[in-house]
């Protein structure tokens, strides 16, 4: 019952959040991230009407994929982690959107792979607003030529961006980089370098209301689903 109620407790700040600035609830998903997890908290999830999942390391999510087969459950898996060349075999084809494409070289090695499959992968830029050392992805001021160049990549589709905001004891301080991923999107769109970007990934569990109040259309929560994380 924890997980339930955790689940229900989340969607009713989502939708607060949302209706906070005018915005529709059912517009922004959640994404449960299962990180150290086993198959059974992810199918207590599932049975409370959670369906999209998220992993951010690819063994898991490979072995999560296998042990949950033989459920009577259809998990709409994401990979939200850092994801190395060499790895991204084993995820084509079983996710249905790859949150953390930050450089050309992968994105390059999806294209290979998922003409390869003859299957179109969706995927997000990352895109490191904050301009920390220890974050993947892109720069801002890099998107634009990323965008041109994924139009040599037919078997990759760019839906949107993600970030991650630094941690804050208060969220609010999080609120600009939300801002600045949003404003990157519009000014893409209005320039014409993309007729749209429909997805912003961006939010965890410190500071998604902010990140729903600045745009967001995916969350990714992990502990105030499932609890402290176990190693």
């Amino acid at each position: 019952m924890l997980i339930e109620q955790n689940i229900i407790r989340i969607r009713e700040r989502m939708a607060r959040a949302a209706q906070a600035v005018g915005r529709n609830p059912n517009d922004v998903r959640l994404i449960a991230v299962s990180k150290n997890f086993p198959v059974s908290d992810l199918e207590k999830a599932y049975r409370c009407g959670q369906v999209s999942f998220g992993e951010n390391r690819v063994q898991e999510l490979q072995e999560k994929w296998k042990g949950s087969a033989h459920l009577d459950i259809e998990i709409d898996w994401h990979y939200v982690g850092m994801l190395q060349r060499n790895k991204v075999r084993f995820i084509i084809g079983k996710v249905s959107l790859i949150h953390s494409v930050g450089s050309i070289r992968l994105m390059r090695t999806i294209e290979r792979l998922a003409a390869r499959e003859d299957i179109v992968q969706d995927v997000l830029l990352q895109v490191n607003v904050s301009g920390e050392e220890t974050k993947q992805g892109f720069d801002p001021e890099q998107v634009e030529d990323t965008l041109l160049q994924c139009r040599e990549c037919p078997h990759v589709r760019v839906h949107g961006l993600m970030t991650m905001a630094p941690y804050y004891e208060d969220p609010e301080k999080a609120r600009p980089v939300f801002s600045q991923l949003r404003e990157l999107r519009d000014r893409l769109i209005s320039r014409g370098i993309v007729p749209d970007l429909p997805e912003l990934s961006m939010g965890m569990t410190n500071d998604f209301e902010e990140a729903i109040e600045e745009g967001a259309t995916m969350i990714r929560i992990g502990s105030a689903i499932f609890g402290n994380r176990y190693e």
